[in-house]
């Protein structure tokens, strides 16, 4: 059974949103990915959506949408994304926050390096659920 991974931040409007998409990308035999947030958005951040489809042909206006942690299923690891502010709390076997700053209002060169460290990040979870690294006994 493949263990379920939350990306959550507050407004679930970016780099939660980018993790989610990377994590069905490049991870999906070994986990599922959610991504939620504690305030809903009208739509995602459509410069992280640009980026995201220029690097990774992926559409997340047609594959995603901003949710609440109430609209995910139970997950067994939380990724918190990093939020400078107080970061939702969501029940998780294993969880670790990735720090990374939210390229939000800034440069494409901004996103297109977050886009690269989620991606890195990702594949580095994928890698260490599959070594048993993780207890999600």
């Amino acid at each position: 059974m493949k263990a379920k991974v939350a990306f959550i931040c507050v407004h679930n409007s970016c780099r939660s949103q980018m993790a989610e998409a990377l994590g069905k990308l490049f991870a999906s035999d070994v986990f599922e990915s959610y991504s939620a947030g504690t305030e809903l958005t009208p739509q995602i951040n459509q410069d992280a959506v640009r980026i995201i489809k220029n690097l990774y042909n992926i559409d997340m206006n047609k594959t995603q949408k901003s949710k609440l942690l109430g609209d995910i299923p139970p997950v067994d690891i939380v990724i918190k994304m990093g939020c400078n502010v107080v970061c939702p709390y969501l029940p998780g076997k294993h969880i670790e926050d990735w720090g990374l700053d939210d390229p939000s209002g800034k440069s494409d060169e901004e996103f297109i390096k977050t886009a690269k460290a989620i991606e890195e990040k990702v594949k580095d979870l994928s890698k260490r659920i599959k070594n048993n690294e993780i207890n999600l006994g």
